[in-house]
């Protein structure tokens, strides 16, 4: 893909492809075996890990359990997946009342009280014989820490007690099997974000926006009705801001009602085929008699897209998110781009973590904990960053230029999963 090709804003809006529920289930049917076969020996064999443990409950889902079952399926009472490596493969069992399809051996029938679990449990484990056995209680990453305290001590009374001294950690486990995408995932993924593309384009487009009658909160709930029109899920809150210079907020008082000369800033996401996005775009509403963005706002979206550039760049297999970021920043302000700020996280099955945090906008050197994850093949992310520069023409003392789009991280390097955005929206 070329770097330097933006989206096309001009193209119309027309309703996205979207997968019906039962082809959606077949696809995320055809990823997750994919994931078990080729995924989960890695994670495992990794951290050297000879059996991993994950339970949890109805309705109080382990987060990595999710990205482990069917889509089409029902996760009734106490839910147990055991993974052990016997050397030449992975073994895998689920030991629950829920429907795995044919992914997992199911050795209880499931027909009695879920006490039998708890039962059955130990002589799984005693046959196997693990030398090293990983539970989900992380301390760092939260989607490696499913592991509820009432389950832990059900687990420690259930198994043999030479067993659980060999409890510890699968947090480096969680986080390589929920950050790390198939090359199958990664073309999902182009679909899923142009999806998430083509949605942003309808909201900033004169069929949405109105100048004048249409308010912020209108266009946060056209984005939400789009999304919810065409079965998709919001990743988080959708936000939409307002940006004008001191003289309309002086005239236009705190009423947030779009008018001519105003900027706005979406951070918005949907979730789809399991798989998450997270843009952030800005759009610019015209004058009477102005054909584009001023000029002074097309020059600082050009910084913004050279910091993106220097993101790209620095990716390297084996760096810490701290490394990463430290290297990006060197690099932008050696280009004399105008104080840059890194605050870019993994994406993927989830909107925030497992993988290398790469900056917060509140700490720009040091991310102790999640900073020190490194970067894999594989591993996609919300590019997310900011330059802020003086500008004359706008009657305050800088504007802050943020840009979000998602990337993916492969051997041939960084890139745009979908392209980005290199002109304004313009309505």
């Amino acid at each position: 893909m070329n770097l330097n090709q933006g989206m096309n804003l001009s193209k119309t809006w027309s309703k996205p492809e979207i997968l019906p529920m039962r082809k959606r289930s077949e696809v995320i049917d055809k990823v997750i075996r994919e994931r078990l076969d080729v995924i989960l020996p890695i994670a495992m064999r990794e951290q050297g890990i000879d059996m991993w443990l994950i339970i949890c409950q109805e309705d109080d889902l382990d987060p990595v359990y999710k990205t482990m079952i069917p889509m089409d399926t029902w996760c009734p009472i106490l839910q147990m997946l055991i993974f052990y490596d016997n050397g030449d493969e992975i073994e895998l069992i689920n030991l629950s009342f829920t429907d795995t399809k044919d992914y997992y051996k199911k050795p209880w029938a499931g027909r009695v009280h879920h006490r039998e679990q708890w039962q059955m449990i130990g002589p799984i484990i005693e046959e196997r014989d693990p030398k090293r056995i990983g539970i989900n209680i992380g301390s760092i990453q939260w989607t490696a820490g499913g592991l509820t305290h009432n389950l832990y001590k059900q687990l420690v009374a259930a198994i043999p007690e030479k067993y659980v001294e060999r409890l510890e950690s699968a947090e480096p486990c969680a986080t390589r099997w929920l950050a790390t995408l198939t090359d199958t995932e990664i073309e999902l993924y182009e679909h899923v974000v142009e999806t998430a593309h083509n949605i942003i384009v309808e909201c900033y487009s004169n069929s949405s926006i109105t100048p004048g009658v249409t308010t912020i909160r209108d266009l946060i709930w056209r984005y939400w009705q789009i999304c919810a029109d065409n079965g998709l899920t919001v990743a988080f809150n959708p936000y939409f801001g307002l940006f004008r210079e001191e003289s309309a907020k002086k005239k236009y008082g705190d009423d947030d009602t779009i008018q001519h000369g105003d900027y706005i800033r979406c951070d918005v996401g949907i979730e789809y085929l399991g798989l998450i996005t997270d843009h952030q775009e800005w759009c610019y509403i015209r004058k009477p008699g102005e054909t584009d963005a001023p000029e002074w706002a097309k020059k600082l979206m050009e910084k913004g897209n050279k910091l993106q550039d220097c993101f790209m760049a620095e990716f390297k297999q084996g760096l810490t998110g701290d490394e990463l970021l430290a290297n990006i920043l060197k690099r932008a302000r050696g280009e004399g781009l105008p104080n840059p700020k890194i605050y870019s996280h993994s994406l993927g099955h989830l909107l925030h973590e497992p993988g290398p945090l790469i900056g917060l906008p509140w700490e720009q050197e040091n991310n102790e904990g999640r900073g020190d994850v490194k970067l894999e093949y594989n591993y996609a992310f919300t590019m997310e960053l900011s330059v802020e520069d003086t500008v004359p023409e706008w009657d305050a003392p800088s504007f802050r230029l943020a840009l979000e789009q998602d990337v993916v991280y492969t051997k041939d390097g960084c890139r745009p999963i979908d392209g980005r955005q290199t002109k304004f929206h313009l309505v």
